[in-house]
């Protein structure tokens, strides 16, 4: 039986930071990922992260977040073997309680508020534009494979809409542009005695920050542009840029904000569909996820 990279990556970071053992104790664990907290003989902690392509380059953007003065956890070490990343981070210890909207306000204009870092991917208005063509070719590729033959709705939707694109992109490098950290979720903020700090930078690229704040809400429940207008104001009265109420693509802020973000996970989706999880048991699910955001993301861009 072969042993997961995982075990060698610590090994290596151990080695790295002149440790010679540690105690494993899993927090959370998926197919691509992994969180851990390990032990050292002395007692101290520090959190053991690892994660396969494409979320092998998050100790750039943590270290990057951290130059530039946002609130992150500390990368100690990281390596790199055989496509998974491996990180040894500070142990922020467990939350004093659950992030909410004004703690998200408060995280989102800093981070907004950061220099634009050039390493990180950029999302300008021509890649936002193309996101529902992307789709389309994945579409194209799962097909290819004999996968997603009943899909014909997600098709005519993502041609509805890629027709729509040009327009509705409109607007898309006007502030916030810059940072997005793109999982912002109450769960990638933590609240700690020492303040907060976000997590999770596996995905950060250079985008419309209003990607951020549609995403802050979760994706569970259909999207509610009363609420995220109210966030937005929440933003602007804490600092955030004025612009970010602006109308854009032909759309109130909320709504423009609220559909790009179900399309841009719609691609996402798509593609871990077809290249990183590439399982078809999975596809019965993505492609629930798929039309029902794509049934918002119609609705909220009135396509």
């Amino acid at each position: 039986m072969t042993t997961h990279p995982s075990t060698e990556l610590l090994d290596n970071l151990l080695t790295a930071t002149g440790r010679a053992t540690a105690v494993r104790e899993e927090v959370r664990v998926w197919s691509m990922s992994g969180v851990e907290r390990v032990t050292f003989p002395d007692g101290s902690t520090a959190i053991f992260k690892y994660a396969k392509k494409p979320f092998d380059s998050e100790d750039q953007s943590l270290r990057l977040a951290h130059t530039l003065g946002v609130p992150v956890p500390q990368v100690h070490a990281s390596a790199v073997l055989d496509g998974w990343l491996g990180m040894l981070m500070e142990d922020l210890g467990p939350s004093i309680r659950e992030a909410d909207d004004l703690d998200g306000v408060a995280a989102a204009v800093v981070l907004h508020g950061a220099r634009t870092a050039p390493p990180l991917p950029v999302l300008d208005q021509e890649r936002l534009r193309t996101l529902p063509a992307r789709a389309l070719e994945h579409l194209g590729q799962l097909r290819k494979a004999d996968r997603w033959q009943e899909a014909d709705d997600v098709e005519e939707a993502l041609d509805q809409i890629a027709q729509a694109a040009e327009t509705r992109s409109a607007g898309a490098t006007l502030a916030p542009f810059g940072w997005v950290h793109s999982e912002f979720h109450p769960t990638s903020l933590h609240i700690g005695p020492r303040g907060w700090h976000l997590l999770d930078f596996a995905r950060a690229f250079t985008g419309p920050g209003l990607l951020d704040l549609a995403s802050w809400h979760g994706t569970l429940d259909d999207p509610d542009p009363v609420r995220l207008r109210v966030f937005l104001e929440s933003y602007v009265t804490e600092g955030g840029t004025p612009d970010a109420l602006a109308e854009r693509g032909g759309l109130p802020a909320e709504k423009w904000a609220l559909g790009w973000h179900r399309i841009w996970a719609v691609e996402w989706f798509m593609e871990q569909s077809i290249r990183w999880i590439n399982d078809p048991a999975t596809d019965p699910t993505y492609i629930k996820v798929v039309r029902r955001h794509l049934t918002n993301a119609l609705q909220l861009m009135e396509v």
